[in-house]
């Protein structure tokens, strides 16, 4: 009955294993896992599908051990997190001070459409069928593949698309209309 009420404060705050080495450790599994994401292909089409789900959870559970080496204290769990949250802060802060290290972080768009024809190369580099790419034409209004004038997979993997029949951008619409407000 006496376990029942007696708390071991110190498994519960203080860490079983070094700071210094869980840093070192949250740091390394971070900077690898960030890496191995940033090189795989982004086929999601900005949506978050199982594969995709499945993957983060397996990183999750394998990187739990390398990065914890079976720790048991509250503190060394937040050591950890504390870890994580800087290295995204630091990349994302990086990304924004230096141009060249955004370009890494989050590629450039890239050309999947031009002039109502599909670049079969970058569809094939992410892994993106003819099916896929006319569904998120559709989903955006467009029926037919030749009404596209260009077509990008954003960094986020969705799909942006410029018609053929887009005269001219939503702000120069503004600017014409200001004026003719004002006279």
């Amino acid at each position: 009955m006496n376990k029942w009420f007696f708390i071991d404060w110190q498994a519960i705050f203080v860490p079983s294993i070094s700071v210094i080495e869980l840093i070192i450790r949250g740091s390394l599994v971070y900077l690898a896992l960030f890496s191995v994401l940033r090189l795989l292909p982004s086929r999601q089409l900005g949506t978050l599908g199982i594969t995709d789900l499945l993957v983060v959870v397996l990183f999750a559970e394998a990187a739990q051990n390398a990065m914890a080496s079976n720790y048991t204290s509250i503190t060394e769990g937040a050591i950890l997190v504390a870890t994580v949250i800087f290295w995204s802060y630091v990349l994302n802060w990086l990304g924004y001070k230096l141009p060249q290290f955004q370009r890494f972080m989050n590629p450039p768009p890239l050309l999947l459409i031009k002039n109502g024809r599909m670049i079969q190369r970058h569809l094939q580099r992410e892994l993106i069928t003819d099916e896929e790419l006319m569904s998120k034409l559709r989903q955006q209004g467009v029926e037919f593949l030749a009404d596209v004038k260009l077509a990008y997979m954003e960094a986020d993997g969705r799909i942006s698309i410029i018609t053929s029949d887009s005269k001219s951008s939503p702000i120069a619409q503004q600017k014409v209309e200001l004026k003719s407000d004002i006279n």
